[in-house]
């Protein structure tokens, strides 16, 4: 073993996401080098994540972490120091082994999740590498096309929008530099019609920095978008895609086995045909979550009505676990997956699932979470894994600007080596 390599400290703190809870950052040290990890939050949860590990009580509203520090010094500490950094497998091995439980109950997915980017770090760093550069090799140039959150629904905003999400995505962009300088335009000029329109209250925004509109329909989100993509001066289906996140397992009804959307009750069939009748009337290459996360068969109904032109995303369906991941492969439920890692809860599992995705010809999206830090872990995880799409908020509020700004120093450090996948993600079969 390279003594450089060599682990020497684990420590953890608390400090605060995005939402003002808080959370755990854990500090990996080598002989020569180190490394943080932040464990970041959804507000729009599967329940087959990994579970948070949370203090309870009434100190910080019973979402204290001090617990998981305790976790991290007394049990995950000792077993760490005098292991090589760079064995990220076997690390997150023990960590798997140490918790025993399916779904990291006893350490806390944010716990092993914090725990487990600090050690890919620290090697990193030792090893006096990018991170992207150490978790990706020298074929690690593409440069993700972003999918920003503009307009926010659901659990993330104040209003009254069943859709959780309406997304932009610049896809005729050449560089990433250019596909941010569009976005940005376009997310500027939806601010001045917001405010021209319903008064200075609707460019208040949500958790991922998207804008929250006293509007209802999902019809008039995306009209908007494609009013503020034209006065910006682009060209709608050829500059820009748009994209969806349903979540709809927050409006599905259990005991009426409906979906309660826009005013209205749809069974799961008839909600295909609102689906397939959106993409017919806009330029939607993106569907996440468009059914409660049981509905396999329903995804798997919309894949095939629409799957040749739009990607059919799992999110809450899969939670960044392969043992569901071959459930849906086995019935085509979707052709894309959503990418979390608190969800799994170390980075060896998250690597294991893109590539098992991959390898099965869908197209995989690595993602942040609602409540999130200012950690840009995922955009050097988006290039190193050449996945070629990353979902991160809006280019507002530090915690989804840290992504995007560190997406934009890679292009840089890449120095015109680096492509940027623009459309091609978005050519399905």
């Amino acid at each position: 073993m390279d003594d450089a390599f060599k682990i020497q400290q684990v420590n953890a703190l608390q400090v605060l996401d995005s939402r003002g809870r808080p959370t755990l950052k854990v500090i990996v040290k080598t002989k020569s080098g180190a490394g943080y990890g932040y464990a970041p939050s959804g507000a729009s949860r599967g329940e087959r994540e990994a579970i948070e590990l949370r203090d309870g009580g009434k100190k910080w509203l019973g979402y204290g972490v001090m617990r998981a520090i305790t976790i991290v010094e007394t049990m995950i500490k000792p077993r760490l120091v005098g292991l090589d950094s760079r064995y990220q497998a076997f690390i997150d091995s023990v960590l798997i082994a140490l918790d025993g439980t399916p779904n990291k109950s006893k350490l806390g997915g944010n716990t092993t999740t914090a725990t487990s980017i600090a050690v890919a770090r620290s090697a990193a760093g030792t090893a006096s590498l990018e991170l992207f550069e150490y978790l990706g090799g020298p074929g690690a140039r593409l440069l993700p096309t972003p999918l920003l959150n503009v307009i926010n629904g659901g659990v993330h905003a104040g209003n009254e929008l069943n859709i959780q999400e309406f997304m932009i995505i610049p896809v005729g962009a050449d560089t990433f530099y250019d596909a941010m300088r569009m976005a940005v335009e376009v997310y500027g000029i939806l601010k001045k019609i917001l405010k021209e329109k319903y008064g200075l209250s609707a460019v208040n925004v949500g958790d991922e920095g998207g804008f929250a509109p006293p509007i209802k329909q999902t019809r008039q989100a995306l009209d908007l978008l494609i009013e503020s993509i034209q006065k910006a001066g682009y060209t709608v289906g050829t500059d820009f895609y748009l994209g969806i996140d349903a979540a709809a397992s927050q409006f599905y009804s259990n005991e009426e086995e409906v979906y309660h959307l826009d005013g209205k009750s749809y069974s799961p069939g008839d909600l295909v045909e609102y689906y397939a009748g959106l993409v017919d009337e806009y330029p939607i290459r993106y569907i996440e979550d468009p059914f409660h996360e049981d509905a396999f068969n329903d995804y798997a109904e919309l894949t095939r009505k629409i799957g040749k032109k739009v990607l059919i995303v799992g999110d809450d369906l899969y939670t960044t676990n392969t043992r569901y991941l071959e459930k849906g492969l086995e019935i085509k439920a979707t052709n894309a997956v959503l990418v979390k890692i608190n969800q799994i809860g170390t980075l060896t599992e998250t690597i294991e699932f893109i590539r098992y995705a991959v390898s099965h010809g869908m197209r995989a999206i690595i993602s942040h979470r609602s409540g999130d830090t200012e950690d840009p872990f995922i955009a050097d995880l988006a290039v190193a894994m050449t996945t070629g799409l990353i979902k991160t908020g809006a280019p507002a509020r530090g915690e989804r600007t840290a992504k995007y700004n560190r997406l934009l120093e890679i292009e840089s450090i890449l120095q015109g080596s680096s492509q940027y996948a623009g459309v091609r993600p978005f050519k399905i079969g």
